[in-house]
């Protein structure tokens, strides 16, 4: 019997209920990941573990909001307790934002979009790197997008949280450089999901890939043979790309 390439390795991965998360944490299981199943929609991580379990995986749900900074330290400990390491994370909840001019953005829906999108992940960077530091090949990859270097036009709140979010990982990355973690960013480009359809109404979903074609990507990079740390991989041409500064 052929061992699973992911076989007793802890994945934790976040906005697991729907789009890019539910995908990955399903193909993830499928390589024999234990998955820490984290959303807000309870329904949605119901129906994940049970398409996990038809695969032959397993899970566990943790309900939480990532705005709840105290709910995802108390999540590292509960981790810490009952498997004493964390081997794979996945960050991949967001949110858009509104979709307006800057100047028509009030303050909290700009706050909202920071918080889920970039103090939510630093907190996970805080409560997980002690746990990711226990596996003898933790791997940790977060999902961006390309609004982040485009600078969208009337998704001012998105695109800039997006690219705090690839600074913040990119020093993440130059600090544990020396160490077994390995730290990474995804950008799936335009995917057929729930968050893709609410900003671009008017586009043919049936053009895109499907979350479950991108998360296929995702998947070796949480692999132990993966080597680079602190670069981007686009899906869209399928490369793997380093930054730089602008020309």
């Amino acid at each position: 019997m052929t061992t699973l390439p992911l076989a007793s390795r802890i994945a934790l991965v976040t906005g697991a209920s729907r789009g890019i998360g539910y995908a990955t944490a399903r193909a993830l299981a499928k390589a024999g990941a234990h998955i820490v199943a984290v959303a807000r929609t309870q329904g949605g991580l119901e129906e994940l573990d049970d398409d996990i379990r038809k695969d032959g995986g397993s899970a566990t749900l943790v309900p939480l909001n990532l705005t709840d900074h105290d709910g995802i330290a108390r999540l590292g400990a509960a981790l810490h307790e009952r498997h004493g390491k964390l081997d794979i994370l996945i960050g991949n909840a967001g949110v858009t934002g509104p979709s307006s001019p800057l100047g028509h953005i009030e303050l909290k829906p700009w706050n909202d979009v920071m918080a889920v999108n970039v103090t939510a992940n630093f907190q996970l960077i805080c409560c997980m790197e002690p746990l990711l530091k226990q596996s003898d090949a933790g791997r940790a990859v977060f999902v961006t997008s390309g609004a982040a270097s485009k600078a969208t036009a009337y998704l001012g709140p998105y695109a800039a949280s997006k690219a705090a979010l690839e600074v913040l990982v990119r020093c993440w990355a130059q600090e544990t450089a020396s160490t077994k973690l390995r730290v990474n960013l995804f950008n799936p480009g335009p995917v057929r999901t729930r968050m893709r359809a609410t900003v671009f109404p008017g586009e043919d979903p049936m053009t895109l890939d499907t979350p479950e074609q991108a998360a296929e990507f995702i998947v070796p990079m949480c692999s132990p043979d993966w080597s680079e740390t602190g670069k981007i991989y686009d899906y869209k041409s399928r490369t793997l790309m380093r930054f730089r500064a602008p020309a």
